[in-house]
């Protein structure tokens, strides 16, 4: 019988990016990083100038931080243990969105964090890459944890079946950015593992029953 599949996302659900990503901007690349209105895109400006960086830009800083400096990306809080512990119950995979260059290195960078997972790549909405993996896995049942809205909503219109839990660990932009429980795409919104693991064990049971 197939077991329930957990996929949870990388950044500010198990890592954190966005605190290492901005020391780095402000102390290598004279950049400064303010991310108070929720929009990423008018988050990054040069020091020099008080200009914001441009698109092209911003994804350079990006594929820059991501190809040196992941070893400055810590875990959140209680991420590591919620994930072993829900992997006695269900298959727990990460999809990340990343090159695909970079798939080995988060599962490595992961693994040194204790948590020994399948990682996937993706780029752009993450509804099409869930329906793949839906299909390789064919679980009893599915459950989706991601920080960004526009993903649940994704997911939401592919795979409608999939629980869905809007989850942000990284205060600095944890109130800034979209709920996707309130726009309805999700099924709930917890930033604090201690509070999202019992919630995620909880639907598991439920299915269970």
């Amino acid at each position: 019988m197939s077991r329930p599949l957990i996929i949870s996302d990388c950044d500010e659900v198990i890592l954190h990016m966005v605190a290492p990503f901005k020391v780095w901007l402000e102390e290598t690349q004279g950049v400064e990083f303010n991310l108070g209105t929720g929009d990423f895109s008018k988050a990054l400006r040069w020091r020099e100038t008080g200009e914001f960086l441009a698109p092209e830009e911003i994804w350079k800083k990006l594929g820059g931080f991501f190809a040196t400096e992941m070893d400055s990306q810590s875990p959140i809080a209680g991420s590591i243990h919620a994930l072993n512990t829900l992997a006695e119950e269900a298959d727990v995979v990460v999809l990340t969105n990343l090159v695909d260059a970079n798939r080995e290195k988060r599962a490595e960078q992961l693994a040194a964090h204790g948590l020994h997972a399948k990682v996937y790549t993706n780029q752009g909405p993450k509804g099409p890459a869930m329906a793949k993996i839906i299909e390789e896995f064919r679980p009893s049942r599915a459950l989706f944890i991601d920080d960004l809205a526009q993903h649940h909503a994704s997911v939401k219109e592919v795979t409608p079946h999939v629980k869905r839990l809007h989850f942000c660990g990284e205060p600095m932009i944890s109130s800034a950015i979209p709920c996707a429980h309130k726009a309805g795409h999700a099924h709930a919104r917890i930033d604090i593992w201690d509070e999202a693991l019992p919630w995620l064990s909880q639907q598991l049971k439920e299915d269970a029953a």
